[in-house]
């Protein structure tokens, strides 16, 4: 059975190193704790890796691998990423999610 990547990129409204970082501690805080991940980061983007093929419209990247499809469907309710959504949400400008199998 496939493992699940998820890979979220979040554009912030207020995109100060503090805001950033704060959004970097929440994940760390809420999204590591649900069962059936293998692999948890997230951290900000790279200043100084602007090649021409480098998407640069985010400020935080939020990268897990689930054990299976039903692990990524169940931290999608659970009631800690609800947490984190209602507590970051408002400085969100956009969210971009990328899922694939790996």
């Amino acid at each position: 059975m496939p493992r699940l990547a998820h890979n979220v990129f979040f554009t912030l409204t207020d995109k100060s190193p503090a805001k950033v970082e704060e959004l970097v501690a929440a994940c760390k805080k809420y999204l590591n704790v649900q069962p059936g991940i293998v692999f948890f980061a997230a951290g900000p983007l790279v200043p100084d890796l602007a090649r021409p093929v480098n998407d640069r419209d985010w400020d935080v990247g939020l990268h897990l691998v689930f054990v299976d499809k039903a692990a990524h469907d169940a931290y999608q309710d659970d009631p800690t990423h609800n947490q984190f959504i209602a507590a970051m949400k408002a400085n969100w400008s956009k969210v971009r999610v990328f899922d694939s199998y790996v």
